[in-house]
């Protein structure tokens, strides 16, 4: 395959940002996205460039690092996929890609297609975990957990903190990261003790990091390569309203 790229170059941080056009060439089908920009910068690198910048780590779809908007869709065309697990196949000879990072105040750029998605870090840091003594790893065994909140903390659990939904929403809210990894602990028993806790203080740093609001417009659902639902939002709406009025009665 032989494909011409759009692709988004920035210095640095504070450098202004542009679009150069490089071609790839002898692209087989079977290649993934990531291995496409592989064989292209090896091209470059060969013709004394430098060569496009990119994240990435585990190419199975699990760390959440390939954050790259693909013809104006985060991760690319292919849904409850992420980008290194998109392949060439879905394009065709001859074809223009446009690639740019993830866009979005929160997630400012370092360099070309990295971006800088350490908002997350500082949410998960505000409350997206379990401080509690729950016991050892077998005593995790001897507590019952019904079947249905086991299976949507699960579902929950399933993001990987990608940040295509933020990259999607016109908003740029995080409401659908923010959800589900507040959703994941607040579904099991060992997450009940700190469940306002939790939900007010990683809602206040998503705020504080400057994300959008939610308006319910569900590009987050159709972008997440997990295919997180909507229906976590409702639900940290939901406990939020609870637990910012468990705050205020217990306030002195």
């Amino acid at each position: 395959m032989n494909l011409t790229l759009k692709v988004w170059r920035q210095d640095g941080p504070n450098d202004k940002g542009r679009i150069e056009t490089h071609e790839a060439r002898d692209i087989p089908e079977e290649a993934s996205f990531l291995e496409m920009l592989d064989i292209v910068n090896e091209g470059i690198i060969t013709g004394g460039g430098a060569p496009i910048a990119f994240d990435h780590d585990c190419r199975e779809g699990i760390c959440g690092t390939c954050s790259l908007t693909i013809n104006g869709v985060p991760h690319g065309p292919d849904r409850g996929v992420t980008a290194c697990q998109l392949h060439m196949r879905r394009f065709r000879d001859g074809d223009t890609i446009w690639i740019e990072p993830f866009r979005a105040h929160a997630f400012p750029v370092l360099k070309d297609l990295v971006v800088d998605r350490s908002a997350f870090d500082r949410i998960i840091a505000a409350g997206g975990y379990v401080s509690v003594r729950t016991g050892a790893a077998p005593d995790a065994h001897a507590i019952p957990v019904e079947k249905e909140n086991a299976d949507a903390a699960f579902d929950a659990a399933t993001c990987i903190g990608c940040g295509a939904c933020v990259a999607a929403c016109k908003n740029a809210s995080a409401m659908l990261f923010v959800s589900a990894k507040a959703s994941h602990l607040n579904h099991l028993p060992q997450g009940e003790p700190e469940k306002h806790r939790r939900v007010l203080g990683m809602v206040r740093q998503m705020d504080e990091e400057g994300f959008g609001n939610c308006t319910n417009q569900y590009e987050c659902e159709a972008a997440c390569p997990k295919s997180i639902s909507v229906d976590n939002i409702a639900l940290l709406n939901r406990n939020y309203a609870a637990a910012t009025a468990h705050e205020a009665a217990v306030a002195p």
